[in-house]
């Protein structure tokens, strides 16, 4: 999968597009070091859709995560923008699951934020566009998707 179908694929998951079962099934079939790649690209779309401390919560109540889990725990604490990167540089399988989970909640918080509050008039963002979202051509859905 390309770069960009994958960024198809976690603003698909991230808007609601794609149920969540099925992004969790791929996600669970890539290899460690592309799981790690795919952790890095979320928090890297939660930093670019401004996402903010007071997205954490909600994710974690969205996620279905327990607030004890790692990455509930470590989103919670200390500066946002580098407890993402801790979130998203988490090693055990089972932690980067949740870590996948987590972060996808926060990205579709912050996106559909980005979107109330500098978007709504319409906007550039190809991942806006997606299932027919705002005018424009969408981008094309990955391969078997």
């Amino acid at each position: 999968m390309t770069l960009n179908e994958r960024a198809v694929l976690l603003n698909e998951l991230a808007q609601g597009l794609r149920p969540p079962d099925v992004g969790l099934a791929w996600f669970e079939g890539l290899g460690e070091d592309e799981q790690h790649e795919v952790l890095l690209l979320l928090r890297e779309f939660c930093v670019q859709a401004r996402a903010t401390a007071e997205d954490a919560s909600e994710a974690i109540r969205r996620s279905g995560l327990r607030p004890t889990h790692t990455p509930s725990v470590l989103i919670l604490a200390g500066r946002f923008d580098q407890q993402l990167g801790r979130v998203a540089a988490l090693r055990p399988r089972h932690e980067r699951i949740k870590a996948f989970r987590l972060l996808v909640h926060v990205l579709g918080l912050a996106d559909a934020r980005r979107r109330e509050r500098y978007c709504a008039d319409g906007c550039g963002h190809d991942w806006h566009r997606l299932g027919g979202g705002a005018p424009g051509r969408p981008l094309a859905a990955p391969p078997g998707w």
